[in-house]
């Protein structure tokens, strides 16, 4: 990795950084989310080095992630996943989707930005079988029949993230699993659309990119995704000065998250919408930290990591985090506490094999008025209480993941409680 200058680089390179920050992150991520092999096409590329991958393709996770995974910090344990990046430089692709029945489910579309920008699924465009085109800016073609929802991009380059709510009942993960497999993408003409793409980035890798390597897919990442409409390009910058910059940036950006306070020791760590807007910082240290974040319309992540007393959670002690009758979260799909090690942000592991506790919790116990406790501790409490196993003298931190939620939390007006301590 680079190591820093011992001076303060330019403002001027700096801020170059921060804003084109989004940018390099998405092609890494692109790199590292992005499939060497199609089902019929076989590999990209047969020398087993080489950074070509296939793209206009969906690759499915058909199963919830567990303690074993490490690839994703703070993961959903709600849903299964399911991926694919779009580059409509060829021309505009046509995603066909199932009818998902009564089930919560999303295609959330993120472009080069990472901006939100738009949305397939429950809350936006129904549960219906459905056909959606998605075209580049420069596409100004005829419409095809049959074709339920159009989705213009502002650029060539679009990452689909999306997730389909499983629960315990039997044959539950295998149906959502049937319908990741029913989810399709083709060219108006109906051939294959996927390409190959030479993605040049090592998609495990995390440092900071030399900044040969940053210019290089800045460059070819602007050529293909404009700057958003209102936003003063402020790229490039010599050599000399990037150099300085990147080491200076991205340690910057290791930084903790600014959180919007939510009160009770909750926090909001992201808040967007469906554009960062002007708030380029923001937007840069998201992508670092938080990259691949929908907008808070779809769902919302408030988060603790301290009790009542603020004090940092810890499974040497035993929590209570109650919500009153009339008073658990506000959501019209569905919602979820999970809880992570502080340690390395992943799931711990437990005898129970319990990772979160939620609305769709079977046998969650209820009290008078539909009064709702957990209970967080590392020992079981026993019958009569919704436990969610902690790490036992570790420190950790919960979300409470809010699907689809309602007006109090979108202006973060609903009373969130705190985890009091017993």
């Amino acid at each position: 990795m680079p190591k820093p200058s011992t001076s303060t680089p330019p403002q001027a390179a700096r801020d170059a950084v921060l804003q084109t920050l989004p940018l390099f992150e998405m092609m890494r991520m692109r790199a590292a989310t992005t499939a060497r092999r199609h089902p019929v096409l076989g590999f990209a590329s047969e020398d087993r080095a080489s950074r070509v991958r296939w793209v206009n393709q969906f690759t499915h996770t058909h199963r919830r992630i567990g303690p074993e995974d490490r690839e994703v910090v703070s993961p959903n344990n709600d849903t299964v996943f399911s991926n694919a990046w779009l580059d409509l430089s060829q021309g505009p692709v046509l995603i066909d989707t199932p009818d998902m029945g009564e089930r919560y489910w999303t295609l959330g579309l993120l472009d080069a930005w990472t901006n939100p920008f738009a949305y397939v699924g429950r809350r936006t465009t129904g549960n219906r079988r459905q056909r959606t085109l998605v075209h580049g800016p420069a596409w100004h073609g005829r419409v095809p029949d049959g074709v339920d929802n159009v989705i213009a991009s502002p650029g060539d380059d679009v990452w689909v993230i999306g997730r389909i709510l499983v629960d315990d009942s039997p044959g539950n993960l295998a149906q959502a699993g049937e319908l990741q497999r029913g989810i399709s993408i083709h060219r108006v003409d109906g051939g294959t659309a996927a390409l190959r793409v030479d993605t040049r980035l090592d998609g495990s890798a995390v440092d900071t990119p030399s900044a040969a390597l940053y210019r290089a897919t800045v460059d070819d990442a602007l050529a293909r995704n404009p700057v958003p409409t209102g936003e003063h390009l402020r790229w490039p910058v010599d050599d000399g000065a990037l150099a300085d910059a990147l080491p200076w940036v991205f340690g910057a950006l290791r930084q903790k998250v600014q959180p919007h306070a939510l009160g009770g020791g909750w926090a909001l760590p992201v808040a967007v919408r469906t554009h960062w807007g002007q708030d380029v910082a923001m937007r840069a240290r998201v992508a670092r930290n938080f990259i691949g974040a929908l907008g808070i319309e779809e769902a919302m992540y408030p988060t603790a990591e301290v009790d009542a007393d603020g004090e940092p959670l810890n499974g040497s002690n035993a929590y209570e985090l109650h919500f009153p009758p009339g008073a658990t979260p506000e959501v019209d799909a569905f919602w979820s506490l999970t809880l992570y090690r502080r340690s390395d942000c992943l799931l711990a592991r437990n005898a129970a094999q319990r990772y979160s506790v939620g609305d769709r919790l079977p046998g969650l116990v209820t009290g008078a008025g539909g009064r709702l406790t957990i209970r967080i501790q590392a020992d079981d409490p026993g019958p009569g209480h919704n436990w969610l196993p902690a790490p036992s003298g570790e420190g950790f931190y919960v979300v409470l993941r809010l699907y689809q939620p309602r007006r109090r939390h979108l202006e973060f007006q609903f009373p969130y409680p705190p985890l009091r301590r017993l």
